[in-house]
């Protein structure tokens, strides 16, 4: 299927060149941004849940110090979000699958008891469809991701279940080589080996798995060799869903050119991340005042912590960023402008790591989410190519996920 439509693809890609060719950048009033903006279906592929989510400690219906939550997504002009199941790595034996698979539990339900509670405000999607017919509604709309496959075990069992409650990409790896691939960012503490290992024998039957199921196969936080192995096996488009681009700004989590063409042949996504370590140079005073900071409130680590030591935390490192040059969303930007003219406008998307350490000057939090239609109109993008970042080139690789599936 996807070798049927490379031929339209390589002439939509000439369209993109000749487009990026006669773009200028331009004046644009806030009200001609608000406008663009309101017509536009917006979509953030990875946004982070934390501890406490949608409890009495956390109310995402109410405004929180989260940089996401329900009124945050409305005054930004927020529409849609991947919500994201999430376990760090651990050793590959049963006490570590053990506990993966309690966290994402956990998580998994924070999210369910969110839209159980905000029914009028918000509703979970399954499919590209269910995306546009609930924002036709004026709801909200959360998707499910999973981050790290290594919550899955030792074997393909749970994927079903998943499947069925909604997970539409599954992140191969995070930080540290697991059952199914390297890691871009191999564990020293875990006996990883610097080189990425590829896809083991289990990893290379998750690729089409996630293919039977409809499920995107996210290459995010995975090792090259590994991402390019899980791309040459995947009959359905791929997503990157929050990496930078190594031509503009070199970091071991970005993708390089080579990467990026493969995404683009594939007729996969690559979603840009606002996250400012893979966006450009951080001001080496606020990482070291963020280290001092960790140390002084996170020493037992972000689950040990309590809540007035993560608002002291959160309020030192907001201290920090307002005292030292940030790293901006003209910056992160300038991804977005790269990887546009690498790959073409219908391979590129948008996500902020919310929640995850994400973020950048301008678009902090989801009210600020106006500011990157505003930045983008303002470097000469037309509505329809910024309609196709910000959310309908994920809708289409999510219906031609959904036509794969067996």
């Amino acid at each position: 299927m996807i070798r049927t439509c490379l031929a339209a693809l390589a002439a939509f890609a000439l369209m993109a060149g000749a487009a990026a060719a006669d773009r200028q950048a331009r004046e644009v009033s806030e009200a001609e941004a608000r406008a663009v903006h309101a017509r536009v279906l917006t979509l953030d592929t990875h946004i982070d849940i934390p501890r406490g989510y949608a409890t009495h400690a956390i109310d995402p219906g109410g405004f929180t110090r989260l940089q996401n939550d329900l009124p945050k997504m409305r005054a930004g002009g927020l529409d849609a979000a991947f919500l994201i199941v999430y376990a760090g790595q651990g050793p590959l034996d049963d006490d570590g699958y053990a506990s993966a698979r309690a966290t994402a539990e956990n998580t998994y339900q924070a999210i369910m008891r969110m839209t159980r509670a905000y029914p009028d405000q918000i509703a979970l999607a399954r499919t590209a469809d269910e995306v546009e017919a609930i924002h036709a509604e004026g709801r909200l709309v959360a998707l499910i991701g999973i981050e790290n496959g290594y919550l899955l075990g030792p074997s393909l069992d749970d994927l079903p279940l998943w499947a069925e409650r909604g997970v539409r990409y599954v992140g191969l790896t995070h930080f540290g080589h697991n059952q199914f691939a390297g890691s871009s960012n191999p564990l020293e503490r875990l006996g990883d080996s610097d080189e990425d290992p590829g896809l083991s024998e289990l990893g290379r039957a998750l690729i089409p798995a996630l293919n039977d199921h409809g499920i995107l196969v996210d290459v995010s936080h995975v090792g090259k060799r590994s991402m390019m192995e899980a791309v040459a096996l995947s009959r359905a488009p791929i997503i990157a869903s929050h990496s930078g681009a190594s031509g503009y700004y070199e970091n071991a989590r970005n993708l390089d050119d080579e990467q990026l063409d493969a995404i683009r042949d594939n007729g996969g996504v690559a979603q840009m991340v606002a996250f400012r370590s893979y966006v450009a140079d951080v001001d080496p005073r606020i990482l070291e005042g963020i280290t001092a900071l960790r140390e002084r409130y996170l020493s037992e680590g972000w689950a040990g912590a309590s809540q007035a030591d993560l608002i002291a935390y959160q309020d030192g490192v907001a201290g920090l960023r307002a005292r030292y040059d940030d790293v901006t969303l003209a910056q992160f930007a300038d991804h977005i402008d790269y990887a546009v003219a690498r790959i073409g406008i219908e391979h590129v998307g948008i996500s902020s790591d919310f929640d995850g350490g994400g973020g950048v000057e301008g678009w902090d939090d989801a009210s600020e989410t106006l500011n990157v239609t505003w930045e983008l109109l303002r470097r000469g993008y037309s509505e329809d190519e910024i309609r196709a970042l910000w959310g309908g080139n994920v809708l289409r690789i999510l219906r031609a996920a959904e036509a794969a599936a067996q």
